[in-house]
């Protein structure tokens, strides 16, 4: 009897993109002892656990489990309550068990929520219990003195002690559309903050967000594929409609609750709070048009907030992970787009210029501090799909991290851990160092993938346009033209030119089934300059133009045959892709549509505000960055091409009706295409009965439509 190998779609699927069994989620303690993760048990668990790695000073580093899931349900299945399934959605949480936990100022203590209750663990005992509270819990964090847990419970944000005693509620919501200490949609979805609560230093007092969500528009979510069940009822802010309320409030465990106070009006988007021991509670809130934005110190005292800086920019303004923060010294750290360059600021000086792409401050210490970059537009070498780690003061920019790859970081206690993901191997290797030097890998139980990408990197056309090319495995010289198929995600926030493997194994496998893939992050991308990320401003049409430029770029170096040319993508690539086959049919043969914003009146405020403004007073901005408008199909030529359209039924981020419109407007001009509704299918990627069938069916599909079958 012989085992039969796994094909690569079912293995993509059932190792969730070949994310299970690999560390994340790091943190390390202050004192440099511990490196707290998680990581499920192998390639195919679901469910993470809590582990540390102990390291003894002269001894040899050792990893241990802190909390198992199934050992603290007793083998009873995971309950999780509608608001843990919405917040996962938000995040790209599909994994179960342990996902997520904050830990006090000496990461002593750990808590989390494990099927809709509180857990604590103390680290170094290595023992977890459950915390008797009202549930279901969302979001428990340790004060900083390890002396009580903050969480959320049905909209309530409770405290209690870390022995599980005087629990009670600092704020309760007033009505059902009211909640304290959770991220409202926008903010989780867009602004790239989760959170809703926040400790002061000296764990006396929270600074609370309460969200009232009544003035949002209502939408109803419903599984048709079960008309016995209700649809759900999604508060959605559209473009142009009106956002969810949102105060801050600093709450004292002693009962006493102060309002904090700033021009709402004027900057309603509370997108970044940051409260340390270097200054006074820090928040960013930026203008419905994100145009301008304050930075605000905020006087717990009386609630009063004094502006420490000023943003302003004609086009938009980007919200950056680690920042704004106070450095040790109280001067303000923040990213900023200063003279075509995105650079780090402290204080008023600027520490890097336009060799670098700032995209995250990892850490902030007493004389340097941590980030993530890329390339700038003056860098020596384009280092095309890179990210790297620098130490940044003001003597210079030293680079952390080696080799050409995809690097990040987090660092405590003069330990850094290193996250290195490279083209020449599959996943990603972790790395503990101390003083520059490592001293433990944290192990990964992630799969082997059953295939290996050969990625060819390289810049496509007169914008010297970031691109990877994959061919067949085998391919030869005088096997001739290939099919092409091109993979873009190509808009922005979403880099697809990577130097890393597992990004473009998909991709891989689309190319052995006879394609040349061709992936391309164009204008809107990150990555590159604010200039390349801000062209889009009122014309996201103009990434179909970068995709054409790139192709033809290409052909005269790789093996590209132009009379056969599909096109595949998901969200901003789905849209990407009906636009490409309904704009520029003499260029794209066939596209794949995957839960495509087809009317860009139906995504939501913060994103399509950015980009496009107000729909009220741009409506013809609007029609011309839709797939479709009210009367039919935006701007199509009159040459037809075959669409296959797919998204799933559940989405509440894209939702359904896209597809579906613009399915009917297709019907209605006598464009033959075909729709794949998939039942129970939010934006994530499919589950894994679905996913390798889904594959096959867009090869079968692209085939057929560039007439290679048969």
């Amino acid at each position: 009897m012989t085992s039969q190998k796994i094909s690569f779609p079912r293995q993509h699927a059932r190792t969730m993109r070949f994310t299970l069994g690999a560390p994340r989620a790091f943190t390390v303690s202050p004192d440099g002892e511990r490196v707290i993760f998680l990581r499920s048990g192998s390639g195919t668990d679901r469910t993470g656990r809590l582990w540390v790695l102990d390291l003894p000073a002269g001894g040899t580093p050792k990893e241990r489990v802190v909390a198992d899931p199934e050992t603290l349900l007793g083998g009873s299945a995971e309950r999780l309550s509608p608001q843990e399934r919405a917040r996962r959605e938000r995040s790209r949480e599909g994994s179960s068990g342990i996902v997520g936990y904050a830990v006090d100022a000496t990461a002593e203590l750990a808590a989390f929520a494990l099927s809709g209750k509180v857990y604590v663990a103390e680290l170094r005992a290595g023992t977890a219990r459950a915390l008797p509270v009202p549930g279901p819990v969302i979001d428990p964090r340790p004060s900083p003195d390890g002396r009580h847990i903050a969480y959320v419970s049905k909209g309530a944000l409770r405290v209690v002690g870390t022995e599980g005693d005087g629990d009670r509620a600092l704020a309760e919501p007033e009505d059902k559309d009211v909640s304290y200490g959770l991220a409202e949609f926008i903010a989780a979805e867009e602004m790239q903050r989760s959170r809703g609560f926040w400790w002061s230093p000296e764990s006396d007092r929270l600074l609370v967000a309460r969200v009232d969500d009544s003035p949002v528009q209502r939408w109803w979510i419903a599984d048709p594929a079960h008309p016995d069940r209700k649809p759900a009822e999604v508060a959605y802010p559209a473009a142009g409609t009106p956002n969810a309320e949102v105060r801050l409030f600093v709450m004292g465990l002693d009962g006493t609750r102060t309002e904090v106070v700033w021009d709402r009006a004027r900057h309603p988007y509370l997108a970044q709070v940051h409260w340390s021991s270097a200054g006074a509670p820090l928040l960013l809130v930026q203008a419905r048009d994100q145009q301008s934005q304050l930075f605000l110190a905020v006087d717990t005292e009386t609630g009063s907030t004094r502006t420490v800086h000023v943003d302003e920019d004609p086009v938009w303004l980007e919200i950056f992970p680690g920042v704004p923060a106070w450095a040790p010294d109280g001067r303000l750290v923040r990213i900023a787009d200063e003279g075509g360059a995105r650079v780090l600021a402290v204080g008023d000086r600027l520490l890097t210029g336009a060799q670098l792409q700032l995209q995250a401050v990892l850490d902030i210490g007493e004389s340097d501090v941590l980030v993530s970059a890329s390339a700038g537009e003056e860098a020596a070498e384009p280092e095309i799909g890179e990210s790297h780690v620098y130490r940044v003061n003001e003597l210079g920019v030293e680079r952390v991290s080696e080799g050409a790859g995809v690097h990040s970081a987090v660092r405590a206690g003069g330990v850094t851990v290193l996250v290195s993901h490279s083209l020449e191997r599959p996943g990603a290797r972790a790395e503990v160092l101390r003083d520059g030097k490592r001293i433990a890998t944290v192990a990964s139980h992630a799969e082997e993938p059953v295939l290996s990408a050969r990625v060819h990197l390289t810049e496509g056309g007169a914008r010297r346009i970031p691109c990877a090319v994959l061919l067949p495995e085998g391919y030869k010289e005088s096997d001739g033209p290939l099919p092409v198929l091109m993979d873009p995600y190509g808009g922005p926030h979403g880099r697809r030119v990577l130097a890393a493997h597992n990004p473009h194994l998909t991709s891989q496998w689309f190319a052995d089934q006879g394609f040349a893939v061709v992936v391309a992050d164009g204008r809107g991308a990150p990555g590159r300059s604010p200039g390349w990320e801000k062209a889009v401003k009122n014309n996201l049409v103009l990434t179909v133009d970068d995709q054409v430029e790139a192709l033809h770029a290409l052909a005269g170096r790789f093996p590209l045959d132009l009379g056969k040319v599909a096109i595949r993508g998901w969200s901003f690539g789905g849209y990407l892709a009906a636009l490409a086959v309904l704009r520029r049919p003499d260029v794209f043969h066939a596209a794949v549509v995957g839960a495509p914003v087809t009317d860009q009146r139906l995504y939501d405020t913060h994103y399509t505000e950015r980009y496009l403004g107000d729909p009220a007073k741009q409506p013809e901005v609007y029609a011309h960055n839709s797939v479709l408008t009210d009367e039919g199909l935006s701007e199509a030529a009159d040459q037809v091409r075959p669409m296959m359209i797919i998204h799933g039924l559940a989405d509440d981020n894209v939702v359904v009706a896209h597809s579906l419109r613009l399915s009917s407007a297709l019907l209605s001009a006598g464009r033959p295409h075909e729709v794949l509704p998939l039942s129970g299918v939010t934006h994530m990627t499919p589950q894994e009965q679905v996913a390798e069938n889904l594959l096959l069916l867009q090869v079968d599909f692209l085939k057929r439509s560039l007439g290679l079958l048969g």
